[in-house]
C-alpha cells in the first residue's frame, strides 16, 4: 500500500527535479529568435484581427455616416444656451461654491478689459530708467560676514505689580503714540513706486453761494483728471468754517494706473514749470509713511491744458477752487518718496525732515 503522503513529498521535491536557475517570470520575460517567431505565429485570443484604423476608409463606417451640420438642421427646436454659451458667475459666493468666477486675464471674464496697448511715457520712464537709478542711489555694501547690529524692540512692556498689567497688549514708544512703518532694505522686488494720486478740492464759497461753485469745481476736477468727482458733505455744524451738517463743500478724485501716470507727466511738464517765483515743495511735506501732499491755488490751476484752452467757459478766475494734490507711494518713509518724486521732476526745497 503506497503511503499517503507521497504526494506531498513529490511536491516539496518538485523544485530541485526542475534544477532551473531563473524564475518563471525572469523565463517569460526573456526573449529569444525563436520566442519571438513563435510569438508572431500565435495569435491573441483577446485581440482584434482586424484595426479600427483600417475601416476608416469603408464608405460603411461609423465615422462616415455621422455628419454633425445634418443633426443640427434635423433638430426640431434649439438647444438651450446653458448649452453652448458660457456666461461667468454674477456674484462671487465664495471659494467652496461650485460656480467659481474666472481671472480677470480671462477673455470669459466679467472683469475683463483688453490692453493695455500702450504705456505712458511716464510710466516707461520709470521702468526704464528710475527704477535701475534707485537702486543705484540707495545701495548699501555690505561685506560677505557682515552682521547687522541688533536693534531694540519697538514696543515696551508694561512693569509694574498693578492687576492691570496682566495679559494686556505691549506699550507703543516714547514720545509719540504712531508707529512708523519699518523701513527694509531696497532690493529690486520692493523699489517703491507711485501707488495712487489723490487731487481734492474744498470749495468754501458753495456754503455762502449755493451749489453753483460745487458744478464749476466739479468741471474743473473732471476736465483734469478725465474721471467723476465724489463730492463730500459736511458731518457737523462747524461756526468756524461755516460748515452745515449734511451740506457738500468738497469733493475727490482717485487716480490710478495710465489716468494717473498721464496727470502726473502732466503736472511735471506742463504746470509745475509755469508758476512763477515757485521754489518748490516743500522737504517738511509728509506723513512719515511715504505718502507727500502739495497745494496749488487757483491761478496755478487755471494753467492746466484743459482749462487754458477753454477758459472762457467758466465765468470768473475766482470760480475755479485751489486743489490739494496727494501722492501715494509704496515707500515705507518720507525720505524714499522724496527720492523717488525728485527723479519724477518734483522739485523740494527747505530744512529735510526724514
Amino acid at each position: 500500500m503506497a503511503s499517503p503522503s507521497l504526494p506531498f513529498r513529490l511536491a516539496r521535491s518538485w523544485p530541485s527535479i526542475n534544477n532551473s536557475s531563473m524564475c518563471n517570470r525572469c523565463l517569460q520575460a526573456r526573449r529569444t529568435a525563436s520566442t519571438q517567431a513563435v510569438a508572431a505565429n500565435t495569435s491573441d485570443p483577446d485581440m482584434e484581427e482586424i484595426s479600427s484604423l483600417n475601416q476608416l476608409g469603408s464608405p460603411d463606417s461609423q465615422t462616415t455616416r455621422f455628419d454633425p451640420v445634418k443633426t443640427a438642421k434635423s433638430r426640431k427646436r434649439q438647444l438651450p444656451p446653458s448649452r453652448y454659451q458660457f456666461r461667468s458667475p454674477k456674484y462671487d459666493r465664495g471659494p467652496l461654491h461650485p460656480h467659481q468666477p474666472l481671472p480677470p486675464s480671462d477673455p470669459a471674464s466679467r472683469e475683463f478689459v483688453p490692453g493695455p496697448f500702450s504705456t505712458p511715457r511716464v510710466e516707461q520712464a520709470y521702468h526704464n530708467i528710475i527704477a535701475p537709478d534707485y537702486m543705484t542711489l540707495v545701495y548699501q555694501h555690505k561685506p560677505p560676514g557682515y552682521k547687522s547690529l541688533e536693534k531694540g524692540p519697538r514696543l515696551r512692556p508694561w512693569v509694574g505689580d498693578s492687576p492691570y498689567f496682566a495679559n494686556r497688549q505691549l506699550r507703543g514708544p516714547r514720545g509719540g503714540d504712531v508707529l512708523r512703518l519699518l523701513r527694509k532694505p531696497i532690493t529690486f522686488r520692493n523699489i517703491p513706486m507711485v501707488e495712487r494720486v489723490t487731487v481734492h478740492a474744498y470749495v468754501k464759497e458753495a456754503l455762502k453761494h449755493g451749489s453753483a461753485p460745487l458744478h464749476v469745481a466739479g468741471m474743473v476736477l473732471q476736465s483734469i483728471t478725465n474721471h467723476r468727482v465724489t463730492v463730500h458733505r459736511a458731518r457737523t455744524n462747524e461756526a468756524t468754517w461755516n460748515l452745515i451738517k449734511g451740506k457738500p463743500c468738497s469733493m475727490t478724485v482717485d487716480l490710478k494706473g495710465e489716468e494717473m501716470y498721464h496727470f502726473l507727466g502732466k503736472l511735471v511738464n506742463l504746470v509745475l514749470p509755469r508758476i512763477k517765483d515757485w521754489n518748490g515743495v516743500r522737504a517738511t511735506t509728509g506723513d512719515g509713511s511715504g505718502n507727500l501732499a502739495m497745494g496749488f491755488n487757483s491761478e496755478v490751476v487755471a494753467s492746466f491744458p484743459e482749462i487754458e484752452t477753454s477758459f472762457d467757459n467758466y465765468p470768473n478766475i475766482r470760480q475755479i477752487p485751489g486743489l490739494y494734490i496727494t501722492i501715494h507711494t509704496t515707500a515705507s518713509c518720507d525720505k524714499d518718496a522724496r527720492l523717488l518724486l525728485q527723479q519724477l521732476g518734483i522739485p523740494f526745497y527747505g530744512k529735510i525732515v526724514d
